[in-house]
């Protein structure tokens, strides 16, 4: 799976939203759910994996499957060979274009960012 936001050398993570005309949103739970759907082959076992229902999963998979042109998700129902779930070509390619606006935009906004951080209160002796 790949690892949300910029390099730790950065000193910071970037968790970028995104809200397309008509209300679609993508953003890294939807992005980590899509991941997780193609490294298990399980929609179940994806939504396990972070702590979320089959419920949520399985609508957040619909809500996706939905605001696309085509599927990111294509699945099949359980039975005696079982169900499963895979990323259509197109969901491998959302992923793609997301986590590069996140590197390109994390790279773009370092030196800014950085600036916001030099000015955080220091926090290290506090528990």
């Amino acid at each position: 799976m790949t690892d949300t936001g910029p390099s730790p050398d950065h000193g910071f993570s970037l968790r970028l939203r995104v809200v397309f005309d008509g209300g679609m949103m993508l953003g890294p739970g939807k992005v980590e759910l899509l991941e997780r759907i193609r490294d298990t082959g399980s929609i179940a076992a994806a939504g396990r994996g972070m702590a979320m229902s089959y419920k949520r999963a399985w609508s957040l998979v619909e809500q996706l499957n939905a605001g696309f042109a085509r599927p990111l998700v294509a699945s099949a129902r359980g039975g005696a060979k079982g169900g499963g779930a895979e990323l259509t070509p197109e969901g491998a390619q959302v992923i793609a274009h997301y986590r590069m606006v996140e590197h390109l935009t994390a790279e773009a906004g370092a030196a800014r960012l950085g600036a916001i951080k030099d000015m955080l209160k220091d926090m290290s002796d506090e528990t």
